[in-house]
């Protein structure tokens, strides 16, 4: 199966996004203000939680209706949401990681250095990004009811700008701990990798198993839903009390909404 260029220009975009975001470091000195963290933070879990509900779930519950068969339409958006959910939890078990204004490493135990753990957490909740976006395109190169080159697009975009504020904060406190600006820029950079290759596999993986698609885009969804719970909201709520992630939240929120049902 080849590549088309849309479809590799599409999964880089999130990657650009993240790449862009890293660039902080060369425009800001030592640690991110507390308060610009929250409203990043709390701008991609709004931007996260709609892309789940708008871009996946819906069109999981539109295909699986599509395909007819005994299956109730709502049960592949339903198993395969929860399935997303256990898979990033193992994950987040297995790999050694640390949290943004976390001194208390999750994951095995390991000899890791701060830094590399702090890339590693990035890095561990952009793989149900890189899926998603993978997994729409699936959709398109198979002429799926419900994804359309515009809603695919919208996706990948809709990724790059919650991206945006998440390179920051993952490239950001590498500055604050001493790291060199480029070497910085460099970790930040790096944790976005892991989507276009992601991606790349899933639509490769996933046109071999079109019946099950509705399944595997819940499965993003599930997957995206978690990091918003057990990592993004709480690291945005964390020191003195303030409603700029909640705002942020509902702004990232509605954006993605708008685009996705405007351009979708």
């Amino acid at each position: 199966m080849k590549f088309q260029t849309s479809i590799l220009i599409g999964l880089l975009i999130p990657l650009a996004g993240t790449v862009l975001g890293a660039s902080a470091v060369f425009l800001f000195r030592g640690e991110m203000n507390q308060k610009i963290q929250k409203c990043f933070l709390g701008f991609a879990s709004g931007v996260m939680i709609a892309a789940s509900v708008w871009s996946l779930l819906i069109p999981a519950v539109k295909m699986a209706e599509e395909q007819g068969g005994l299956v109730p339409a709502w049960l592949p958006a339903a198993a395969g949401f929860l399935l997303g959910i256990g898979f990033l939890l193992l994950l987040d078990r297995l790999i050694p990681h640390l949290h943004v204004n976390s001194d208390s490493p999750e994951g095995r135990k390991s000899s890791l250095w701060k830094s590399a753990m702090l890339v590693l957490a990035v890095t561990l909740h952009n793989i149900p990004e890189g899926m998603a976006v993978g997994i729409v395109f699936a959709g398109l190169l198979a002429s799926e009811p419900g994804v359309s080159a515009s809603a695919a697009f919208v996706l990948s975009i809709g990724i790059a700008l919650q991206n945006i504020p998440e390179g920051a904060v993952i490239s950001m406190p590498l500055l604050g701990e001493g790291m060199r600006r480029r070497r910085a820029f460099l970790y930040g950079a790096l944790s976005g990798v892991v989507e276009p290759i992601g991606g790349m596999i899933t639509v490769v993986l996933t046109a071999m198993i079109i019946p099950v698609l509705p399944y595997i885009l819940a499965f993003a969804a599930g997957a995206m839903i978690y990091v918003v719970i057990e990592e993004l909201i709480p690291e945005a709520q964390t020191g003195e009390h303030s409603n700029v992630a909640t705002v942020s939240a509902a702004l990232g929120f509605v954006l993605m909404m708008v685009l996705d049902v405007a351009l979708g």
